[in-house]
């Protein structure tokens, strides 16, 4: 019964068009209540899963992303990308999908990627006569590159989730998949624009490449300076993001001069409101998390997998079918939370490293951010975009399929992701 009360409460509210961070302490709250378990017990749980000194980083990682989105080193990627690919067919398609790799990089939010590339350039493409589905669909993809190209506040969660993962050895894991499913996207973005017919750009010559990219290196050494860092062992994970805060304000104020004083208090506002959602989600998660575990549902849900088969290649095609299942009605950071105690000693069970295992989740949920009812990704992108999201899902689907081709190639091909960890740690 209290099962019924946990699932049946988030869902009902969910339907009902409450947000998840509410819903998540709202069932919580009633399968205590049902379990006779004291309130206090859920706010003491909502306290401690936001009490974690590692969740520090998040509130900077997000700060310095919003810095960047606010100061014009977004609009300075976008210049080095379109001129070295805007020569190509479609070429702007692939100054996107460039662009939002390198600003993922040095942000690590999909969300402020989507909303930055979108808003520079999805305008351009609408002038250049590209399709606003094709132009808001590259925007969404390209964006959720910036979870696996470190650094990436959402494996600071995973790693939190595991029980202590080291950070940099995720952040190195998830740089191979991030450049493959890039490519791959750039793939995709090409045999469309040919199949619509799009123009291609003239190519500025070799000086002005160099040229732009000297304005970006600047805007780019932030991801440089956070994993080389953290990698070389001079400061942590949660030390690094306050150093990229630091790095980006310095690099905005004295080598771009573009951070004025709007810009810096309209940056400000937007990551506090980020950095609440987050949390808020993160606490509320750990204590709806807690009534799994005390409910017993990780082992019994572990027990029943594991009857069904004991072959790794089954057990990881049943995890990602069910994480993408609930990544099309509920957001990341709080699958995060939720799903690694309960899948992560699956895994482990049958082989699977810890961290290779963290990189099958975070691509296979932010495929959920792009995928309705709930993908917040596809909300920004299109919003910015100015395209319905029934337009945009129409022609989404070849970018879908890119996403489940990475998706099996890095679940079935360890070496993909565990290789850089292994060679540099």
């Amino acid at each position: 019964m209290e099962l019924v009360i946990l699932f049946g409460v988030f869902a009902v509210l969910l339907l009902v068009g409450v947000p998840v961070a509410f819903a998540l302490g709202a069932s919580a709250i009633a399968t205590m209540a049902w379990l006779d378990i004291p309130m206090i017990v859920a706010f003491q749980r909502m306290a401690a899963g936001m009490n974690v000194f590692a969740l520090m980083a998040i509130p900077f990682f997000i700060y310095a992303g919003e810095l960047m989105n606010h100061s014009g080193i977004a609009e300075r990627l976008v210049r080095f990308a379109h001129s070295l690919l805007g020569r190509v067919r479609g070429g702007l398609g692939q100054v996107n999908v460039l662009a939002s790799m390198m600003f993922g990089a040095v942000s690590g939010s999909a969300v402020a990627s989507a909303s930055a590339m979108g808003s520079a350039l999805v305008p351009i493409m609408k002038e250049e006569d590209y399709d606003p589905d094709y132009s808001v669909n590259v925007t969404i993809s390209a964006a959720t590159t910036g979870l696996l190209i470190p650094p990436s506040h959402n494996m600071i969660i995973y790693a939190i989730a595991a029980g202590g993962l080291p950070v940099g050895a995720l952040f190195l894991a998830g740089i191979v998949p991030g450049l493959m499913l890039g490519m791959a996207l750039m793939v995709v973005a090409y045999v469309l624009a040919r199949r619509r017919g799009y123009p291609a750009g003239e190519f500025p010559g070799w000086l002005v490449v160099a040229k732009t990219f000297v304005y970006a290196i600047p805007g780019l050494l932030s991801a440089v300076i956070i994993v080389g860092g953290i990698l070389s062992g001079v400061f942590t994970a949660t030390e690094s993001s306050a150093i990229a805060v630091i790095y980006t304000m310095v690099v905005s104020t004295l080598v771009y001069r573009s951070l004025d004083r709007k810009a810096f208090i309209r940056a400000s506002l937007s990551a506090v409101r980020t950095t609440a959602m987050v949390l808020l989600v993160i606490g509320t998660a750990a204590a709806f998390g807690w009534v799994l575990a005390v409910t017993e549902v990780p082992l019994r849900l572990s027990n029943a997998m594991l009857e069904i088969s004991s072959n790794p290649i089954v057990i990881l095609l049943l995890i990602n079918l069910i994480l993408l299942a609930l990544g099309t009605f509920m957001d990341m950071s709080p699958l995060i939370v939720i799903s690694t105690p309960i899948f992560l000693p699956v895994a482990i069970e049958l082989g699977i490293d810890p961290v290779h295992f963290g990189i099958i989740m975070i691509l296979n949920l932010g495929t959920g951010l792009i995928t309705p009812p709930v993908g917040s990704v596809l909300f920004v992108g299109s919003a910015v975009g100015g395209v319905r999201i029934e337009e945009a899902i129409r022609g989404l689907w070849p970018f879908y399929l890119a996403f489940i081709v990475m998706l099996g190639l890095v679940t079935y091909v360890p070496a993909i992701s565990m290789t850089l960890p292994s060679l540099l740690q």
